[in-house]
């Protein structure tokens, strides 16, 4: 399928732009919607800028101040994002640097010198930094023009990741009336992007929102039977990869990783909890690939930008579609295929619910305010709970989400569009089973319970309540008990049954129930099996002519040189370079300029090492 016109290559029309983009980053080309922007930041105008993650919103700002020499600030809510950014573009020659409290004293002071002194093209700060600290005094001094929001959905109190010291960022337009402010974001609906032109006081900012759709993702949702089990299954299919597996709860992080690690994965876990030393060594060990599996809670990935993740697995529901985005936004950003895998189960909804209702409670918001709180997040859960159960193309239903109409008849790139997905056969007949259990049981017991029934278990609370004397015990013996428990968890999220709130919620009939049990609906309910998955034309394009043990031993030298080096491998070269290398196998410095990724800055670092592997001249891991 073509790629969407905000994405297809666009040679560039400014002189100025293509001379920068060329000897800096190795490209000829540019996307429409990356033009626009450039072409706004240079008028010194104001722009909102919407790209999925992978969308090439890092360039927006970086390149303008090459082309003026001005010297331009980024704000970023991670550290962890600062220092990656700042990573990759000091091995590409560019100045740049990072204030942020990880740093010395003496260190800050050295960047503020050559911020005052014009030596730096961009700054990056975080947004309590740059308000409390006095540097808006020194940013004035050094002339800065431009200003970009990075993540700026984060001001926005309507966005999925509402942070309050974005609030403080309106006073940019107060102490910089001549500055020029540029927002950028991965995820935002129409809502969040008034607010952020509100927040923010843009004037007549030029709107520049790309297509959400990323083609090079697959999106599967499978029902969730045996957590564990799954997760290792399909880690398999990505051995020696990168990838991220969230989890909700810190606990279930360690456990995985454990297991994981156990079954001779390179794995570890991350989350808020750990000490920040670990936390630091797990991220920078991911980094430089000397593993290869993150077990996380959602505190992991916002400030990670490695670009070759072939999968982001989801073990339980996020709390929201933007959410979903960002996260899985994460894989692929190289643009070759990746899988995003959600392992989904009904009763995440209602874990969510619980804890959305309990953090409200426990917050300073007034009432009022806590109910506008609580209901936001329920409504974003439960688009994300309808996505998840909706047996149609992922990518349609993620684009229309975020305002797009999706027009291509099927995507290619999804469990329902490949045929993975099927229906238990006598869907409606298994569906009332079900239900006259919970009518058996009197609606007084919760989803293990009845499930417990339906299977024929004999279990000390099914003896004590005598329920092996039930009409519907052992109606699906032929499931086992994880089997049973998703199909009830369907027919709760299809509304056939009810589920009481509170810390033992009990599964109950509603109207919709005994319409069912009197033959006036038809149910249908998916496999709760994981089906047989299928390769997309994607993946096998992105292998076409790639000569692999090449690529092997290419990405060896990378991680020996990034070790060396003390830098992330995705720095040094992209998956995506170092297979257009591998495909087109240079002989000559002209020729390897020709390849993806390879500009000036580069082939005179690296040009001979790789000729050299290229022609077998020298080993990559010698």
């Amino acid at each position: 399928m073509p790629g969407p016109a905000d994405t297809a290559p666009l040679p560039t029309d400014d002189a100025r732009i293509a001379d920068v983009l060329s000897r800096w980053w190795g490209f000829d080309t540019l996307r429409p919607l990356q033009a626009d922007a450039l072409r706004a930041a240079l008028a010194g105008r104001d722009s909102l800028v919407v790209l999925p993650t992978g969308g090439g919103k890092s360039l927006c700002y970086q390149l303008p101040p090459l082309v003026d020499g001005a010297t331009d600030v980024v704000i970023s809510p991670l550290v962890a994002l600062m220092k990656d950014q700042v990573d990759a573009l000091e091995a590409i020659g560019y100045p740049a640097a990072a204030i942020h409290g990880a740093l010395e004293a003496s260190e800050r002071a050295r960047v503020r010198d050559r911020l005052i002194a014009g030596d730096l093209r961009l700054l990056f700060v975080a947004p309590e930094r740059l308000v409390n600290t006095g540097l808006l005094d020194i940013l004035a001094r050094a002339g800065v023009r431009r200003f970009a929001v990075d993540e700026a959905h984060c001001i926005s109190q309507w966005g999925h990741d509402f942070r309050p010291e974005y609030r403080q960022l309106a006073l940019l337009r107060e102490r910089f009336p001549h500055a020029s402010i540029h927002a950028f974001t991965a995820t935002a609906t129409p809502r969040v992007r008034d607010d952020i032109a509100t927040q923010l006081g843009l004037r007549d900012p030029a709107v520049l929102v790309g297509t959400f759709d990323r083609p090079n993702l697959v999106y599967r949702v499978v029902p969730r039977t045996d957590r564990a089990g799954q997760v290792e299954a399909i880690l398999g299919r990505h051995r020696g990869e990168a990838s991220i597996v969230y989890c909700i709860s810190r606990k279930e992080t360690e456990r995985l990783a454990a297991r994981l690690a156990g079954a001779g994965l390179l794995a570890q876990p991350y989350h808020a909890g750990l000490d920040a030393t670990r936390r630091h060594r797990t991220q920078e060990a991911f980094a430089r690939e000397t593993i290869d599996v993150v077990v996380a809670t959602v505190a992991f990935g916002m400030g990670i930008d490695r670009s070759d993740v072939r999968l982001v697995l989801h073990t339980a529901l996020p709390k929201s579609l933007e959410a979903y985005q960002q996260e899985t936004g994460r894989a692929g950003r190289d643009g070759l295929a990746a899988e995003c895998l959600l392992l989904y189960s009904s009763a995440d909804v209602f874990s969510w619910e619980a804890l959305v209702r309990k953090s409200a409670a426990e917050s300073d918001l007034d009432a009022d305010e806590q109910e506008t709180l609580v209901r936001s997040q329920i409504e974003h859960l439960h688009a994300m709970r309808r996505y998840a159960q909706a047996a149609r193309c992922r990518h349609a239903a993620l684009s229309e989400y975020f305002g797009q109409r999706y027009d291509a008849p099927t995507c290619g790139a999804c469990d329902v569009c490949l045929g993975e997905t099927s229906s238990l056969p006598d869907g409606t007949v298994t569906a009332q089973k079900i239900v006259s259990c919970v009518a058996r049981v009197g609606g007084r017991f919760g989803v293990r319970h009845v499930a417990e029934v339906l299977r024929g278990a004999r279990t000390e609370g099914v003896a004590r309540h005598r329920h092996e004397e039930l009409s519907t015990f052992g109606l699906l013996a032929d499931l086992d008990q994880r089997a049973v428990e998703n199909l009830v968890h369907q027919l709760l999220d299809q509304e056939l049954l009810s589920r009481t709130g509170g810390d033992r919620p009990v599964v109950t009939l509603n109207d919709r129930s005994w319409e069912l049990l009197r033959g006036a609906r038809e149910v249908v309910l998916l496999e709760p099996r994981a089906a047989r998955v299928r390769a997309t034309r994607a993946e096998a394009d992105d292998w076409e002519g790639v000569d692999r043990d090449l690529l092997e031993r290419l990405r060896r030298w990378r991680r020996r040189v990034a070790e060396a080096r003390g830098k992330p491998a995705w720095t040094i070269f992209d998956d995506k370079s170092l297979r257009s290398i591998a495909r087109d196998r240079p002989a000559s410095p002209a020729a390897l300029l020709r390849c993806r990724g390879i500009g000036e800055k580069r082939l005179a670092d690296f040009g001979a090492a790789i000729l050299d592997i290229v022609a077998g001249r020298e080993q990559a891991d010698a």
